[in-house]
């Protein structure tokens, strides 16, 4: 009975309990791994989201799949968008790859980068909101997207690209969630996985109407076009939150930032 006894309390301590040295071991694995690349994919979805909600990519994206060779023309164009936003975050990574240290001059022009950035997302949004189209006035489709239906295969590709990776709004929110993503404290592994989810988020609304065209047929393809006449009539105001709401963060972070 007392060998029984000792036994259980032997086993109730081994399993209440960790060694001290597992114990240091599994702390120093979690404030080193998971937390970080939390904390790294946390800091670009904001962004992320708003890369997302563009109403130019979706609307365009859904011109070129009901136009000729609509399928791979949509799958070019999916790529070469994910190629830009990937090709942009990997720059700013490489770029500012020492902001994870406060002290250091590539933070200081980040927290500034940010400051003049979120300014500048403020103004184009108020803007934006100032030309919208008065109530009761048609919102007609942009001259340029009128001959995506017709579009050719490399042109497909190097307009999404282009999009992506050349977009003025997208440069400011793409540089924003890589510099974040760097001053996390991300590394290898981390920082792959947060760049990657950055731009798979940031995609998430190409990508989806590319896979709605594939599997749905002709019902998708009513669906879509729904979705794009809805893009078209409240693109100010889409636009007009994203920038406003995104502008006063990335200030925000860029002030808190500077007087660190």
């Amino acid at each position: 009975m007392l060998l029984a006894k000792g036994a259980g309390h032997a086993a109730g301590g081994a399993l209440g309990t960790v060694p001290r040295g597992n114990s240091a071991a599994s702390w120093a694995w979690s404030l080193e791994g998971e937390p970080v690349l939390i904390q790294a994919i946390g800091a670009v979805l904001p962004a992320a989201l708003a890369v997302a909600l563009s109403p130019f990519p979706l609307i365009g994206i859904v011109l070129i799949l009901a136009g000729r060779q609509g399928r791979r023309n949509g799958l070019l164009f999916t790529a070469g968008w994910i190629a830009g936003l990937g090709i942009v975050a990997t720059l700013v990574v490489v770029v500012f790859g020492g902001a994870d240290d406060p002290e250091s001059p590539s933070s200081a022009i980040a927290d500034w980068g940010r400051v003049l950035a979120g300014v500048a997302l403020i103004v184009l949004g108020a803007r934006k909101w100032w030309q919208r189209p008065g109530v009761g006035d048609e919102t007609e489709t942009p001259r340029w997207m009128a001959s995506l239906e017709d579009v050719s295969a490399l042109r497909a590709l190097l307009l999404g690209a282009l999009l992506s990776g050349a977009n003025p709004k997208n440069l400011v929110l793409t540089a924003s969630a890589a510099t974040s993503i760097v001053e996390a404290g991300a590394h290898n592994g981390d920082l792959t996985v947060a760049v990657t989810v950055f731009v798979l988020v940031g995609s998430c609304t190409v990508l989806g109407a590319v896979i709605i065209h594939l599997l749905g047929g002709q019902r998708a393809a009513s669906f879509l076009d729904n979705v794009r006449q809805f893009m078209i009539t409240n693109s100010a105001v889409i636009t007009t939150i994203v920038l406003l709401l995104l502008g006063a963060s990335i200030l925000g972070d860029g002030l808190t930032g500077l007087g660190r």
